[in-house]
Order: structure tokens, then C-alpha cells, then sequence
């Protein structure tokens, strides 16, 4: 079930009805989860659920369900399973023949692309990038031609070195908007190239706040044919031939149909 971002307002009708007639609620944080309830003058019972012991939790929570209790999960903000440690339980249940019910809501990836502007047509939530700069630029590398807007979760501390590998794997000038502390007193919205948001930060200090990075889809080039076929025996090697055709064409404008023949010849030597 989800649950607000920043502003409290920002819980539908559905989940506070849900929160107050479940037998229990499982929360990634009890004080956080509190605070909501308390908010809305709900008294459900809680309890944590969270990586640290959702291992020794599952079986008992599983149990209790087939045994026909009712459960909410939560996560501290927006919907669980988005970087969130719920998706194994939910995995599980759905397994053992547990009826799964979503209740929609907030979600700081959607706020951040209905805000940014980018094109939102094609997008791909990426979720936290790797921490250290070599992996982080491996992971960047791998969805360099990826046709649509990335959309990605930072800290504060790290967001400066985050957009400055970017920029350079992804390119300096490629549209970017970080928008941070969403629905909240101090929300913000800042968009410019690449570079240029690597670089503001980088003197302005980590910024506070929950952080969504939003990248629009890389532009569509002119290129010679052994440039194309660059691509598309890159792209063979991490998608099936029709797939990696697709991509490629988004990528330079041309006809899949082409590519895709194109890739059969590359395939067949």
C-alpha cells in the first residue's frame, strides 16, 4: 500500500480505510508508520517488517495469511517494491497462492517525471546506482542507448559525483532534472544539460532531502554505417536480434525493418 512522500495529505481514502480494518500493519519503520496513523487518527496495530529480518518474518506472515488474516504492507514513503525491501514477501505470497492487492499512491519516481518535463512516453526506473564511481559508471555505460528518460534515486552526499559520471558516460549535454524533497515545504525542481547540474552541485554542496535524477533519452544521431553496426552487435550481445534492431533505430532514426535485416546479416556473417 502506499503511502505519502512528504505531505501527509497524500494518502487516498482507500488506504486509510485499508489501514484501519487490517488485522495488522507492516511497516519498514513503526515510528515512521506511527506518525501517519496518528495523523489521520488511525490505532492499527504494527509491527516491523524490513531486510534485516524479513527472512525470519516470511514464513509466520505467510502463514497468517493462509490462514485468512489481513496484512498491509508499507514502506516509510511512496510504494513499496520500488527500492524497497517488500517485494520478497509479496514474491512469496503470490507463490504460495496468496491473493496480493495493491493500493496505489504516491511514488517519488512519478512525481519526478510528471514534474521534469522529460518525455514520458518510454521510461525506465534504474533505482540507486552503484555507490563506488568504476561500477557506477559501468552500470551508466550499459544504458547509454536506452531509448527513454532513466530515472534514478540518490543521496545527497553523493549526488555531485553521480551526475559528473554520468555526464561523462552519458553525455554532458543530455537533458537532466534533479528534483528533490517532492510534495514537501522546500520542494525543488532544477533542470539543464548533464554538465551543468554535475557542476552546480558540486560547488553548492549535498544538497538535503530525497533525491529522484531524471534523464532524457539520448538524441537521435547521423552515423556511418560501421557505426551502426557497432551498435548493433553491442546491443546483440545484452538483447535478442529484434530487440537490438528496435533500439538501434530508436537510437538513429532509422528503420527497424532495416536494422533488423541488417542484424541478420551481421548474424550470419
Amino acid at each position: 500500500m502506499s503511502t505519502p512522500i512528504g505531505n501527509l495529505r497524500d494518502i487516498t481514502l482507500r488506504a486509510l480505510d485499508t489501514l484501519a480494518s487490517v488485522d495488522e500493519v507492516l511497516a519498514e519503520d513503526t515510528r515512521v508508520a506511527r506518525k501517519l496513523m496518528d495523523a489521520h487518527g488511525i490505532h492499527a496495530k504494527l509491527s516491523p517488517y524490513h531486510d534485516h529480518n524479513g527472512a525470519e518474518r516470511r514464513p509466520g506472515l505467510l502463514q497468517r495469511l493462509q490462514d485468512g488474516e489481513r496484512l498491509a504492507l508499507i514502506s516509510d514513503a511512496g510504494t513499496p517494491l520500488v527500492s524497497d525491501p517488500g517485494w520478497k514477501l509479496v514474491h512469496e505470497a503470490r507463490e504460495a497462492g496468496v491473493r496480493v492487492i495493491p493500493i496505489p499512491g504516491a511514488s517519488a519516481m512519478l512525481a519526478g517525471l510528471v514534474a521534469s518535463g522529460l518525455p514520458s512516453d518510454q521510461f525506465m526506473f534504474c533505482g540507486f546506482l552503484p555507490v563506488k564511481s568504476g561500477a557506477r559508471r559501468k552500470a551508466a555505460e550499459d544504458l547509454k542507448t536506452v531509448p527513454a528518460t532513466l530515472i534514478f534515486y540518490e543521496g545527497g552526499s553523493r549526488l555531485a559525483a553521480c551526475l559528473s559520471d554520468l555526464a561523462e558516460i552519458l553525455g554532458e549535454t543530455r537533458d537532466c532534472v534533479v528534483a528533490r524533497e517532492l510534495t514537501k515545504l522546500f520542494e525543488e525542481v532544477r533542470a539543464a544539460p548533464l554538465r551543468e547540474l554535475a557542476d552546480h552541485y558540486g560547488e553548492a554542496g549535498a544538497p538535503k532531502g530525497e533525491i529522484v535524477i531524471l534523464i532524457g533519452p539520448p538524441g537521435r544521431q547521423e552515423a556511418s554505417a560501421a557505426d551502426i553496426d557497432t551498435a548493433l552487435q553491442d546491443a546483440m550481445q545484452r538483447l535478442p536480434m529484434k530487440a537490438a534492431a528496435n533500439e538501434v533505430a530508436e537510437v538513429f532514426g532509422l528503420s527497424k525493418r532495416d536494422l533488423y535485416q541488417r542484424a541478420l546479416q551481421l548474424k550470419n556473417g
